[in-house]
């Protein structure tokens, strides 16, 4: 009895159970596509300002993980009445680039927090409806007067053309599936632009006025729609060594 106790005990020592089934879980896979839209703020302007049409299309397509091409093009027809004239700009103008994205998405997020750059480019007509000058001789009751005098022109100055930069920083947000808004500021650095003759470009498509100095600012709001082409997995996050 004190052998069979032994043995059987032996026995039951030396069994082990199986080992558990281990889960692998499915690697995460990032989206690629382009994603195209509209400035909204353009197309709000032409309703609320009488003067003003304009259109931007905008779009991206993605790179890597964080780095987005992106480019917008557009064209806009403005009628500015300052003070001393009253002027149109109409002209188209090109944007190309890069977006970087800092956000970090988690589970199936496409967010953005994103700096970017621009080289841009228009091509455009000034249009000088008329002008004010004063004029000193009115003379009434032996007293000279300085009368203002507008100046109907209408003289075209066309084939012109603008060459800048633009620093962006943006935010786009997944709303509905693949349904993005957006909005971005812009800083701009006049690089050459070609001036009319006894004119000057007060304001160039897709720049914005450009007061004095070579540099400008802009922002837009943007709604676009994301195509997906394919999907590459993610790759997995590094664990450190123990």
């Amino acid at each position: 009895m004190l052998a069979a106790g032994q043995v059987f005990g032996q026995v039951a020592t030396d069994t082990v159970a199986p080992p558990a089934e281990t889960v692998v879980p499915a690697a995460k896979a990032d989206r690629y596509g382009l994603r195209l839209g509209v400035d909204l703020n353009k197309i709000a302007k032409g309703f609320y300002t009488d003067d003003y049409r304009g259109l931007e299309i905008v779009g991206d397509y993605r790179l890597s993980k964080k780095l987005y091409a992106a480019a917008e093009i557009g064209n806009e027809e403005y009628t500015i009445d300052d003070r001393q004239v009253n002027f149109t700009t109409t002209g188209s103008y090109l944007k190309v680039g890069f977006d970087f994205n800092a956000y970090e998405n988690w589970l199936d997020m496409e967010n953005m927090i994103y700096v970017g750059f621009r080289y841009s480019v228009a091509s455009f007509s000034q249009t000088l409806n008329s002008y004010k000058i004063y004029d000193n001789r009115l003379i009434v009751d032996g007293v000279r007067y300085l009368d203002e005098v507008t100046v109907i022109s209408g003289r075209e100055y066309s084939s012109l053309n603008a060459h800048w930069a633009e620093v962006v920083g943006g935010v786009k947000a997944e709303v509905f599936d693949n349904l993005f808004l957006g909005f971005s500021v812009r800083l701009n650095l006049l690089f050459t632009d070609k001036k009319p003759d006894n004119f000057d470009n007060l304001h160039i498509p897709g720049y914005n006025r450009t007061y004095a100095g070579s540099f400008g600012a802009g922002f837009n709001y943007t709604v676009s729609y994301f195509i997906p082409l394919y999907k590459k997995a993610a790759k997995p996050a590094e664990k450190a060594t123990p």
